[in-house]
């Protein structure tokens, strides 16, 4: 197992020396999910909700919010985004909406953690614009699913569900 990197020799947390890594094209894919009474979701499918367009909000804070991942996690380097998609696919049968958000870029360390972000903020805007007709609702499943470019190269998860 390789060793944590945002700790140094003497155990205190820094922020990794990526100024020796190459430039290469990094791209990460992330899924995530919330769940919610089925009377929930068709305010959403239909566009009734008196907040307006749910998922188009959700999308915007999506990419939003993978601009300024490093503005929240600490340790995490600003990054140039090249592309950000955030893409939502409604599940009638499980009463929930996937949220797809792919981060991509060129430069010296990867972008996973702003897929991340993008995403969980995605689900979060749902929440809030959803919570006063289902407070119940529940935000999970949020994992990588894929990732290129840097020295590790291409991983792909082998099992779409989480663990």
């Amino acid at each position: 197992m390789s060793k944590l990197t945002h700790f140094n020799e003497s155990g205190e947390a820094h922020m990794v020396d990526i100024g020796e890594k190459d430039i290469t094209a990094r791209r990460a894919v992330v899924k995530g999910r919330i769940s919610m009474l089925a009377e929930t979701l068709d305010l959403v499918k239909q566009g009734t909700h008196k907040k307006g367009d749910v998922l188009g909000i959700a999308r915007t804070a999506g990419i939003m919010a993978t601009k300024r991942t490093a503005d929240l996690i600490p340790l995490c380097h600003p990054l140039a985004l090249t592309h950000v998609s955030v893409d939502f696919e409604i599940d009638d049968t499980g009463n929930s909406i996937e949220c797809t958000v792919a981060t991509e870029t060129r430069g010296q360390t990867g972008v996973e953690m702003e897929a991340l972000t993008g995403a969980q903020i995605a689900l979060l805007t749902i929440y809030d614009m959803c919570k006063a007709v289902d407070r119940g609702m529940v935000i999970g499943e949020l994992r990588l699913i894929e990732k290129s470019g840097g020295k590790s190269g291409h991983w792909k998860t082998d099992n779409q569900n989480p663990r």
